[in-house]
């Protein structure tokens, strides 16, 4: 047995004694992992993995981890770190830790190509999804994970969106009934509204009923557990420095802190409604109430496959980590996006006219396919606003063997050698800046960090480097390879119907002028909110549009 194995098999037993050790016991089996950590990577990792350039570690302790945490931007922060050092570089991480990050095209597309096999979820991610989800599709690897991307496939597909786009309507519509109920109590004219808020219980009563046949009934204003229970993220406070510890030792997830507790009760709350849902509907098919056949939403998908005895059937703890998965991604990704879409609009009151002349001119509530044909300058809205503003902002994985990662351009690394390719050892952590790579001038132009919808329409308006991303539209909001989003198809048409209907009957304005300054809020996911306001809060001045 080597040496790194032999580090390897020591750091696994002492991971096992620190699961029942006494407080004073952890610590001391966390002080000896660390220079275990440390003296592992270096013997595995050293010969084997390029020496790149970078910043300087900053924290003795964690290295650049803590300021990347409170970075309003980190987007920016790497993409000058890719200008000094290039198009590869590392950062140091917390305890001697360290990550390459990649912010380039050729590079990505070759990761991208290997993930779910040769790059797979960090430790700490893995046991995160595992403790809040369960088995669900985000820690599948492998063939593992072609199953049961396989089984649920058909639920995100254009057939069972085009069957669900009436849900969305419906969800729209309630929430423009609302507003106008809240601008009627005002003074008939105008309201100021937290659209924030709003636009969480759109996407949640929207997963509900596309999902699950469940109304939640938030836009009813009726309260559930698990409204509850995601509205206490946006007011608790995360401490970053278990956090990143946590990512070093992943035991430390279940050390008792009021975050972790969050997490728990929303894992609890979460398998108490999925439970539920699934009940409901094997009785209900069972009672011949629905036809397995014709049933396209995710839960009556995910009963199919269970029931299909065929080599993509899910068991019954990955069904109830799918559905825990869907109601939570459901709710914070697109709900964060349409809050940035309506900000920008209130913004930029020249776009947002724009795009209500093309809605009123387009005249009835287009359906899914006019939506998705029929709507240029709502479709660059769109996608404008997800290249500004990726819900998750940074993906983080490491290579479960070792790899050549070819570049587009050359690099010059720590010893001053210019190459054309990477080496990477098993165990290195691979890092991608998806709010970097979506707003790089040197891959968008210029204009990269400006809110600008035309780039989307015009002739060459998409740079010849951009076009080399090979995510969906150019953009890695969704991912890419294997792992791309399968909810994408959903989630941008259920964007684009609320678009439809809210900024057709509304006007938006910033509260406070337009140059109301916005920072950024912690929820599960990083919010935009107005300086000052509490929580996520994002007040706007809604005016009904009267022609």
């Amino acid at each position: 047995m080597d040496a790194s194995a032999v580090f390897g098999h020591i750091f696994y037993k002492l991971q096992e004694v620190i699961r029942s050790a006494t407080p004073v016991g952890v610590a001391a089996g966390i002080a000896v992992l660390w220079i275990l950590r440390t003296s592992s990577r270096i013997i595995r990792n050293k010969p084997k993995t390029t020496g790149l350039r970078g910043p300087p570690r900053k924290s003795l302790i964690f290295g650049w981890s803590m300021d990347l945490l409170h970075s309003e931007d980190t987007g920016s922060v790497y993409e000058e770190w890719a200008r000094e050092y290039g198009v590869v570089y590392e950062v140091p991480t917390t305890l001697g830790g360290r990550k390459i990050m990649l912010c380039d095209p050729r590079a990505l597309a070759h990761f991208y190509s290997k993930e779910t096999w040769t790059y797979v979820p960090t430790d700490f991610d893995l046991l995160f999804i595992r403790k809040n989800f369960g088995k669900a599709i985000l820690c599948a690897q492998g063939e593992d994970h072609k199953r049961q991307r396989r089984s649920l496939s058909p639920a995100f597909s254009q057939a069972a969106i085009r069957k669900l786009h009436p849900v969305f309507y419906n969800s729209a519509y309630k929430a423009k009934g609302a507003w106008e109920s809240l601008i009627d109590a005002n003074d008939s004219r105008s309201a100021i509204i937290e659209v924030q808020n709003w636009m969480n219980h759109i996407s949640l009563d929207t997963i509900g009923l596309a999902g699950f046949a469940h109304d939640f009934g938030s836009l009813d204003g009726k309260s559930s557990r698990v409204v509850q229970i995601f509205d206490t993220f946006a007011a608790s406070t995360p401490n970053f420095h278990h956090q990143l510890l946590a990512q070093v030792f992943p035991l430390l997830l279940y050390v008792p802190l009021a975050r972790v507790e969050l997490f728990n009760d929303m894992n609890q709350t979460l398998a108490d409604v999925s439970k539920k849902f699934l009940e409901r509907s094997k009785e209900e098919k069972e009672a011949g109430v629905i036809d397995g056949k014709d049933d396209k939403s995710i839960i009556g998908v995910l009963i199919k496959a269970k029931d299909a005895g065929t080599d993509v059937q899910l068991s019954i703890e990955e069904i109830l980590a799918q559905m825990k998965l869907f109601i939570t991604a459901g709710y914070e990704t697109t709900s964060v996006t349409m809050t940035w879409a309506l900000l920008e609009l209130a913004r930029n009151p020249g776009i947002q006219t724009k795009l209500r002349t093309e809605l009123l001119a387009f005249g009835s509530d287009p359906t899914y396919d006019q939506l998705t044909n029929n709507l240029p300058y709502l479709d660059a809205v769109v996608h404008e606003t997800l290249r500004l503003h990726p819900p998750l902002a940074e993906f983080l994985r490491q290579a479960r063997e070792d790899d050549i990662i070819p570049l587009s351009e050359p690099v010059r690394t720590k010893s001053g050698q210019v190459v054309n390719s990477i080496s990477v050892a098993r165990g290195t952590q691979i890092g991608i800046s998806t709010a970097c790579i979506n707003r790089s001038t040197t891959i968008w132009g210029a204009d990269a960090k400006v809110f600008r919808p035309e780039r989307w329409l015009e002739e060459g308006g998409i740079p010849k480097k951009a076009q080399e991303v090979q995510g969906y539209r150019h953009l890695l909001t969704f991912v890419d390879g294997l792992r791309t989003c399968l909810g994408k198809g959903f989630a941008v048409a259920e964007f684009k119907t609320i678009m439809v209907v809210l900024v057709k009957s509304f006007v938006f304005e910033m509260r406070d002028g337009p140059n109301t300054r916005i920072e950024m809020g912690l929820g599960l996911l990083p919010r935009p909110r107005v300086v000052g306001e509490h929580g996520t809060d994002l007040p706007l001045r809604v005016s009904r549009y009267d022609g």
